[in-house]
């Protein structure tokens, strides 16, 4: 049996993760919940957070009449959401140890000049605007944590210039600036922020990105979780940095 409770690295730690319905989200919020962690995961389907819990529960031992992840279903790009989110969290709970931002949408690989404005718009609020809402929303939380941590999920195209990539790559960017700059601020409080680049895993986003690819040849979301759980961890000192899964 995995580490429950009381157990593990995260032991005690609350850790929301955003996206955590399938894919990296997921994979991270099982590994935290084996590490001790309490999960408020966030999603838009219900169906999906409650499959990810199912699986932590039968993971980690945890009956049926015992609190399991505390499920959050929203759209992120509902920022008012987001809001209403912070302020259940705080009257739950009164803190955030961890936030994993982890969600963001692919949108049309593309001639920057054929995108559709709507397209542009939506990968804007789901990889950019949809962060800075939950940093805006969630630091008074974090700020309260012994030791606040944030990690944001980038993408090598950020720091690469790759033709017809341009909403995704310019929206990941962005993420990263922007991360930097909450790290910059929070040098001299007890939260961190990182970065966290998963270079290739075997999700649903990376076949539409490359439908030619064999996804048999690239390692499960579950074989590249232990930086989020390092990032994510009270002992850690790093922040404001790139951290690439190698």
């Amino acid at each position: 049996m995995a580490s429950v409770a009381g157990d593990g690295r995260l032991a005690g730690r609350i850790a929301l993760v955003t996206g955590a319905s399938r894919g990296i989200g997921a994979a991270v919020a099982k590994r935290f919940a084996a590490e001790g962690a309490h999960l408020v995961l966030v999603a838009r389907t219900q169906g999906g957070l409650e499959e990810v819990d199912d699986a932590i529960r039968e993971a980690t031992g945890i009956r049926d009449d015992e609190e399991g992840a505390t499920l959050a279903p929203l759209d992120l790009t509902d920022f008012a959401a987001i809001d209403r989110m912070g302020a259940a969290l705080h009257e739950r709970f009164g803190k955030l140890d961890v936030l994993v931002g982890n969600a963001g949408i692919l949108g049309e690989l593309s001639p920057l000049g054929h995108i559709e404005a709507k397209d542009w718009d939506a990968v804007m609020a789901t990889n950019l605007t949809a962060n800075w809402r939950l940093i805006r929303s969630l630091d008074p939380l974090l700020q309260a944590s012994e030791a606040g941590r944030a990690i944001f999920v980038t993408s090598g195209v950020a720091r690469k210039v790759f033709p017809f990539w341009g909403g995704y790559a310019v929206s990941k960017a962005a993420l990263e600036m922007l991360v930097k700059i909450y790290a910059a601020e929070n040098e001299k409080t007890n939260v961190n922020a990182n970065i966290l680049d998963p270079a290739t895993a075997r999700t649903a986003m990376r076949a539409k990105a490359m439908p030619g690819e064999d996804p048999m040849t690239l390692p499960e979301p579950e074989a590249i979780t232990e930086d989020f759980v390092r990032l994510a961890e009270a002992s850690c000192t790093m922040s404001g940095e790139i951290v690439r899964v190698s």
